[in-house]
Formats: C-alpha cells, structure tokens, sequence
C-alpha cells in the first residue's frame, strides 16, 4: 500500500490529527490495534520519533491506548461518559435493556434509510459480503457465527450512513446493556425457526439498502428491532416467572417448607 504523506507544524500534532480522523469516521474501530511503528511511521512518511510523539499525544487525549510491548489500540471512546452510574444503574434492570432496544429501533431506522441513499459501491459490496457469511452460517448451523455476522451487519449500515456522530454514538453505546441483548440474541438464534426469521428481516433491510430504497429500509430496519424487543421482553417475563415459581417451591431460600 501506498503511503500517506503527513507534513505540517507541528509534526507530532499533524500525525495525531490524521489518525484521530480515521477513528472519528470509522476507519479504524474501537479495539482495533494500529500497524506496529515502524510500518506506520512509513505510512505516514514520518520518523518514528515524530510519530511516537504524536501516539502520546492521542494517548493523552484518550484516543488510543498503549499496550506494553503490544502496539497501540484505539480506545472505546464514548463509554466513559455514556456509561456513567444512571445508565450503569439502568443496566442492572430490565427495563434498561427494553429502553435500549427502543432507542435503536428509532436510531437504526434512520440510519437504514441514511445507509440507502449514501453507501458507496463499496459499503455495498461490503453489506452483500456479510450477507452471504450469515448464509454460509445459517446453512453450517452455526448459530454464534451468525450472531457475530449479525453484529457485523448492523455496524456496517451505521457505517453506510455517513453520520459520523450516529456512528461514534452507536459503537459507544456497543457495550452498554450488551450482556442482556446479546444473551437474548444468542437464544433467539439457537431456535431455528426464529434464526430462519431473523434471516429474512436482516436480509429485507440489506436489500432495501442496495435497491437505494430509504422508506422501506427504514421500515425494515424498524421492524427487525421491533421484533428484537419483543422477544427479548418475552425471555425475560419468562424467566421471570419460573424464577417465582421456584421460590415458592423453596420457600424463597429462606424459609423451612415441609416436603410432601
């Protein structure tokens, strides 16, 4: 790959501002490990000591995080204030994970509908290629690879939107009430008739995008999420209540009930 010429005052600063662009549009993701120095340096046409500069500098923005003999990795910018204690609080109870996925009902059906009239040939190919990996899960029956290529896809169309701050906002919001979301999800697609369901509506919305069709991907999009929180309601209740049950057959763990 070609190398990207980084040249201004200062040095340090400039190679701090290139890389915290490709984090802001989405180019490099939280988590991800930037290229070992002396590869980027040669990337960025800079000595190793201007770019170990302007690293520092991102570090102490809190952009990107340095492992110990590991390189560094972008940080997952946006959780420390998104996950203060109201929302920690609201994570810790049902309703929270509900609310959650109602927020994304309304935020992944604009970002459908951006995705539809925006994705380059690029994103498309993209969306089409991690279509055909959920399918070749689908038909090994391998239901945790096609969790992730679900994960994947939904990323992809915030990506596709082109609203950087949709974009930066979902993926800090990513880890927010993820146990609960994705322990349902994982449930849901271990039922083969509803992974069979679930099929469809991701594909519904993909397609939709591809045909460049911005009111149905949006109705798509909000449907699939609609259904996500009503099952996701229905595990819970569930549970619920053979919980209960179980505490009354136990006395609550607490009292001596006579056994017949």
């Amino acid at each position: 790959m070609s190398s990207v010429t980084v040249k201004s005052e200062p040095a340090a600063e400039a190679v701090a501002q290139h890389i915290e662009a490709r984090i802001l549009e989405g180019s490099l993701r939280p988590d991800e490990r930037l290229l070992p120095e002396r590869e980027l340096a040669e990337r960025l046409n800079v000595s190793r000591s201007t770019l170990r500069d302007g690293l520092k500098i991102l570090e102490e923005r809190g952009l990107i995080t340095a492992s110990n003999g590991r390189g560094s990795r972008v940080a997952r910018i946006g959780t420390a204030a998104i996950t203060d204690p109201l929302i920690a609080m609201l994570a810790r109870h049902a309703e929270g994970a509900d609310d959650y996925l109602e927020f994304r009902a309304i935020a992944e059906a604009a970002a459908a509908g951006l995705a539809a009239s925006r994705a380059t040939d690029i994103e498309r190919d993209e969306l089409t290629a991690c279509l055909e990996r959920m399918d070749r899960a689908h038909d090994r029956n391998d239901p945790a690879e096609e969790a992730a290529a679900d994960a994947e896809l939904h990323l992809l169309i915030y990506e596709a939107s082109h609203n950087l701050t949709l974009l930066q906002i979902m993926q800090a919001l990513a880890g927010v009430l993820r146990a609960d979301v994705s322990q349902n999800r994982s449930r849901l697609f271990a039922i083969p008739a509803i992974r069979d369901l679930l099929r469809q509506q991701h594909r519904a919305i993909a397609n939709a995008i591809l045909a460049r069709d911005s009111a149905q991907a949006e109705a798509a999009a909000r449907e699939h999420i609609s259904f996500i929180r009503k099952a996701s309601r229905e595990i819970r209740e569930a549970e619920a209540r053979l919980d209960l049950s179980l505490r009354r057959l136990q006395g609550g763990g607490v009292g001596m009930r006579a056994r017949s």
